[in-house]
């Protein structure tokens, strides 16, 4: 199997954090495409979850089941950039256990 050029990362975090991701990700250059940096989208969602004993939460309490308005950030990095880039975003996110995919994209537009 071909090894993948390029992946897509997917962030929830909260929407306060938004800059300081965006800011992050610029500094170890992913979402560069072409003659652009900076390049991701980002929407609302709602995420729930139910912190477990010994946890501890961002946002709610121990054995409560939560639910909050987040941002699900996308973003495209280079296949060797990985490791890095996640690195980076662990470090500005807040939560305890951030939810962050990297998915391998089979093609792109560029």
């Amino acid at each position: 199997m071909e090894r993948f050029k390029y992946c897509k990362i997917e962030i929830f975090i909260p929407g306060t954090h938004l800059a300081q991701l965006q800011k992050t990700l610029r500094s170890v250059d992913a979402g560069h495409i072409g003659n652009y940096d900076s390049c991701l989208s980002y929407s609302r969602v709602i995420g729930c979850w139910r912190p477990l004993p010994g946890s501890s939460p961002y946002i709610g309490e121990e054995q409560s089941l939560s639910s909050e308005s987040e941002m699900k950030v996308e973003v495209t990095c280079r296949y060797e950039d990985i490791d890095r880039t996640v690195d980076a975003i662990k470090k500005v996110h807040p939560y305890e256990e951030p939810v962050i995919n990297v998915i391998p994209l089979y093609r792109t537009s560029f």
